[in-house]
């Protein structure tokens, strides 16, 4: 069998080089559509691919590879925005906003946040999830109670990410165990040694910081405004809790994410048409366009009118185009001579580990998208661990704590994309508070460099 041909050295750092001058030039520099950019630098990273030798025939079918393997996300994606929109329609989500605006105050209300999206993230194994439902609501009682956004979305996203990279029920820790070949638990377990001091120190910094906001009261023609306009648009009880309730049961019951979506999409749409008094046609168009009613309020108008079919083709043209860049990249061995590097520069383990963490950090920024960085890179340095006598959950640490945890901070990926336009606040806006995603990484470099709490292989 005819061994695959991949790029000389030279010619891949020149393609990683070009792939990243191409992404800071047009996002930073031009201002363009991140979509387009990353389309635009994967018909680059082709052509010069081709240039250097690598068939066309191959860059295609690398390409169609890794975008059927994001056929399930884009799935998720879909079955996500059809929730959103229901679940706005049916009276789910406004109920949540309403009592939490009765309930929460203030001074307590980024810590609050922060434990009931871990709780709800947790429990349902989905970031994405989370920040779509319980996430909505918690933006909106903010708008309400005056905390502002940026913070709110910190204290989200640092509840629905450590849920996310923690929870037996994600996706995340799965496909990362699973890349690794090793216990699932065991992997999580030790995860927790990053991730774990991060939420800690954020959950202490929300108590502190929001401490400025109790003098505060819970009043005012805002937040007035929301909770009369919300009260009568919309028949509010317990009651419209149920489509909740039925996804955190289906999901804990171990049931595959896209019925229990699915099943939540369809309790919502009973509600909707039994408590609201709509009818099928008009749920069915809730489904394709998403939830749209002019309340007389325009800050209710924007807490509320969201979600629908079409509402997630923008991020899933995100999630191709992702797939476009980086296909060429894997298919053309580039990653391959960033690994053979990485083993000629690392003498000892410490210097291996960190070398894997940069090199994951790059691949995953540039291509913006775990669903590939993991099995890629994750596949092809599994087996370096043994050879330094390190424990491959130390692999799977360094990769959720740099793809998971990254993720939101970086616009142009499909999960940092998904998080700016769900909360309603760019990612450098709120990255600063969520200390949680950034200070995991400053864990675990610091674990790298040291050695301190890293696992040494069981032979050893």
């Amino acid at each position: 069998m005819e061994e695959k041909r991949i790029v000389k050295p030279w010619q891949a750092g020149l393609m990683l080089l070009v792939g990243i001058a191409v992404i800071i030039v047009g996002l930073l520099v031009m201002k363009l559509n991140n979509r387009i950019v990353l389309a635009l630098d994967g018909v680059i990273m082709c052509l010069m691919a081709w240039c250097f030798g690598i068939p066309y025939a191959e860059l295609q079918q690398g390409i169609k590879e890794t975008v059927s393997s994001m056929i399930v996300a884009i799935l998720i994606l879909l079955a996500v925005g059809v929730l959103v929109g229901t679940w706005m329609a049916s009276g789910t989500v406004p109920v949540m906003i309403y009592y939490g605006m009765k309930v929460l105050t203030p001074g307590l209300f980024l810590p609050v946040v922060c434990i009931l999206c871990t709780l709800m993230s947790t429990m349902a194994g989905t970031s994405w999830g989370t920040l779509a439902t319980v996430g909505v609501a918690c933006m909106g009682v903010a708008q309400g109670l005056g905390v502002p956004l940026p913070a709110a979305a910190g204290a989200v996203c640092t509840g629905a990410f450590f849920g996310d990279k923690v929870s037996p029920l994600s996706d995340s820790p799965v496909i990362t165990a699973t890349v690794c070949e090793m216990p699932l638990m065991d992997g999580i377990r030790h995860a927790l040694i990053s991730t774990g001091p991060a939420y800690l120190i954020s959950l202490v910094f929300y108590f502190v910081y929001g401490l400025r906001y109790s003098g505060g009261s819970v009043g005012g023609e805002v937040y007035e405004d929301i909770l009369s306009t919300v009260s009568a648009e919309f028949w509010l009880s317990p009651v419209l809790l149920l489509p909740v309730l039925v996804v955190v049961v289906l999901i804990l019951m171990k049931k595959p994410t896209i019925p229990t979506f699915i099943a939540g999409i369809a309790a919502g749409a009973v509600m909707a048409m039994l408590c609201q008094g709509i009818n099928l046609h008009d749920i069915l168009t809730v489904m394709y366009s998403g939830f749209s009613a002019d309340t007389g309020s325009d800050v209710v108008n924007s807490m509320l009118n969201r979600g629908g079919f079409t509402s997630m083709l923008s991020t899933i043209g995100l999630l191709i185009a992702a797939g476009i860049f980086g296909a060429p990249l894997r298919t053309a061995g580039v990653v391959d001579v960033l690994l053979a590097f990485v083993e000629r520069i690392a003498k000892t383990s410490r210097s291996m580990s960190l070398g894997v963490l940069i090199l994951h950090a790059v691949f995953f920024t540039i291509t913006g998208a775990y669903y590939v960085s993991y099995p890629v890179v994750g596949g092809m340095v599994k087996d370096l661990y043994p050879e330094y006598h390190l424990d491959r959950k130390n692999l799977m640490l360094t990769m959720l704590d740099t793809g998971t945890g990254l993720a939101p901070m970086v616009s142009w990926s499909t999960t940092g994309s998904y998080t700016a336009t769900t909360l309603g606040v760019s990612n450098l806006a709120f990255a600063p508070f969520a200390p949680m995603l950034w200070l995991s990484i400053v864990f675990s470099v610091i674990y790298a460099v040291t050695g301190i709490g890293t696992a040494k292989a069981k032979e050893d």
